[in-house]
């Protein structure tokens, strides 16, 4: 029997990728594997040239890692967009982040406030910076280790107020997502699906990427808290 074909990709879409996984095993897809970790873990193992056969990262992410030659050019498949929300703990009062002003004044107010090492965090504090309020921030501000959930540091009490990718917070508990970002404040990022260099078998890549593509995954997507690219 082949081995499995392995993939690697960032915590965000790490519940999609396993129904996805399921549903192509389901259809009688090839073997696969995939391991979730923090993006910038994947990123690094993918560009020192792991023995993996597809990746899926954030779209910047994936076309830094083609122009270095560790993802075949011409493979990567924009597959999902996912945004931003804001969640407190189970129980705490909400507050209100439905408009530019509200939310500024909720950052403000918060004691502490988490948010991701990824391209949200880093949206993040453009958004503060752009506010002017970046350094009176920094002091209140928890960014989440690689691998760990925003939502984790919610749940037990570490910050007050959490910003991460919607498809990671709404399967933590203990937690309440506020909602998303307020209008014209979005944080969304493209994640997308490339074949790495390293990989012999880059015709099964490309069927999966090619299915992970496909209207038969849109449902999933929608369900994880994702729309379909």
């Amino acid at each position: 029997m082949d081995t499995p074909l392995a993939g690697i990709s960032s915590m965000a879409t790490r519940t999609l990728l396993r129904d996805l996984v399921d549903a192509w095993h389901a259809r009688g897809g090839t073997a696969l594997t995939c391991e979730a970790v923090g993006g910038v873990d994947a990123a690094r193992r993918v560009d020192a040239g792991e023995l993996l056969d597809w990746v899926v990262l954030a779209a910047d992410v994936i076309a830094r890692l083609a122009d270095a030659g560790r993802v075949r050019p011409g493979s990567a498949t924009v597959l999902a967009r996912s945004e931003v929300a804001i969640a407190v703990r189970d129980g705490a009062p909400r507050p209100d982040v439905g408009s530019e002003a509200a939310l500024r004044d909720a950052v403000l107010a918060a004691r502490t406030l988490g948010h991701s090492t990824g391209p949200s965090g880093v949206a993040l504090q453009q958004l503060f910076e752009r506010w002017g309020i970046a350094d009176a921030m920094r002091a209140r501000a928890t960014q989440a280790r690689p691998g760990v959930a925003v939502g984790t540091l919610i749940a037990r009490g570490d910050v007050d107020l959490g910003f991460q990718q919607l498809s990671e917070l709404m399967h933590v508990e203990g937690i309440d997502v506020v909602g998303p970002m307020p209008p014209g404040l979005e944080i969304v990022t493209t994640f997308s699906g490339g074949i790495c260099t390293a990989s012999t078998r880059a015709d099964a890549a490309r069927a999966l990427l090619d299915f992970m593509r496909s209207p038969a995954a849109d449902q999933a997507k929608r369900r994880h808290g994702m729309q379909p690219a």
